[in-house]
């Protein structure tokens, strides 16, 4: 039985694009062939250990968080006695994670394989990102494998370019329950497309923050006329500038936060699935994902060296256009309106898309074959 030890930022009931990965992670590696211990950050100063899953949760206080990053008094005695009492055969590191980095590359053992997990490159935070140069060189170096979600990243990434031969992609994976729905979610369903009757309906969602582009989709939406309508779920630090930018245009409307039953209902009842997401900062899309399952046309915009255009193909699941161009994002949700037959077409392309590459199923296969041949 293979010892694994992962190493996430954060970790369920937490939720973002890191954790869920770890937990799918955990997940497909249950069983009689691994022995399994996760440690991570806590959200709030104190430490803790959980079971989740079986799997013990090392958790450790978080003192405060400087440019996304958390930092922790306790982390390094905890990494430090983890390794040598756990004695990993491989650790799956998943990065950023640049405060941790550096003890893993003091502490980890010259015999354990390590996978490291590149979920994206630091691009925001620019001088965060040069200062760490010389740590994400050592780590890719030390790395026996290197896991990323599309082969876009490998390819667009100035890291792990340079290391291509060491990179697998596995793409993320869709949550069943998440693209799942019942009589219910039709109802709510059928309810938003009798209070919009007569409209097409636009629908896009996710955290207002920068990269998530939704000040585009408010700046295409003035283009079109009063045939359409454009929901917007989701809230952040944004909220109040994206109000005021939609400020005059009727076709907008905020949904706030939504629940996951609201999520189902909005993406059953849309017409077009709006993923405007600007930067590298979106390395895949699980919302885009996730939409496609439900048989969605979506939009999105170019962005190079992302995973977005390699989950949403254009020209086959939806329409892709030049980064930022609202004029042209207003025109391809306008193609989409009128062209039933294509709308249909992508439709059809990106559930049978999600159901080819991005299902847990596949995950779960990918993740063991790359585990156990490097414990061979």
């Amino acid at each position: 039985m293979k010892r694994i030890l992962q190493i996430s930022k954060y970790y369920y009931p937490y939720i973002g694009g890191i954790e869920q990965a770890a937990k799918d992670a955990s997940e497909a590696l249950t069983g009689d062939d691994f022995e399994q211990k996760i440690i991570c950050f806590n959200d709030s100063k104190e430490d803790k250990i959980d079971i989740i899953d079986g799997i013990e949760v090392i958790r450790c206080g978080s003192c405060a968080k400087i440019a996304s990053q958390s930092i922790s008094l306790s982390y390094k005695k905890k990494l430090k006695e983890v390794i040598k009492n756990f004695n990993p055969d491989i650790i799956i590191f998943h990065y950023p994670n640049p405060f941790v980095a550096k003890f893993l590359l003091k502490y980890i053992k010259d015999d354990c394989k390590l996978v490291l997990y590149w979920h994206l490159d630091i691009t925001k935070q620019k001088i965060l990102g040069k200062l760490f140069h010389n740590q994400n060189l050592k780590l890719l170096k030390r790395a026996d494998k290197i896991i990323t979600g599309t082969p876009n990243y490998i390819e667009g990434s100035p890291y792990l370019s340079k290391f291509a031969d060491k990179c697998l992609a596995i793409p993320y994976c869709v949550n069943d329950e998440r693209i799942s729905y019942n009589e219910n979610h039709i109802q709510m369903a059928n309810e938003i497309k009798e209070k919009y009757k007569g409209k097409t309906i636009c629908f896009g969602f996710g955290r207002h923050v920068e990269y998530k582009g939704l000040s585009y989709l408010i700046k295409a939406s003035k283009y079109l006329n009063d045939d359409y309508i454009v929901l917007i779920g989701g809230k952040g630090p944004l909220t109040d500038r994206l109000h005021k930018e939609a400020e005059g245009d009727n076709k907008v409307v905020f949904l706030g936060r939504i629940t996951d039953d609201e999520l189902k209902a909005n993406l059953l009842a849309c017409d077009i699935f709006c993923f405007p997401s600007i930067t590298k900062n979106e390395a895949f899309g699980i919302g885009l994902a996730e939409a496609m399952a439900f048989g969605k046309p979506t939009i999105t915009f170019n962005i190079p060296g992302s995973g977005v255009n390699y989950v949403s193909v254009n020209g086959e699941t939806g329409i892709e256009v030049e980064n930022g161009n609202c004029v042209k994002y207003a025109k391809a949700i306008e193609e989409l309106a009128n062209n039933k037959e294509l709308s249909k077409k992508y439709s059809e392309n990106a559930k049978k898309r999600v159901n080819d590459l991005f299902l847990k199923s596949q995950f779960k296969i990918l993740i063991n074959d790359t585990i156990k041949k490097l414990g061979d």
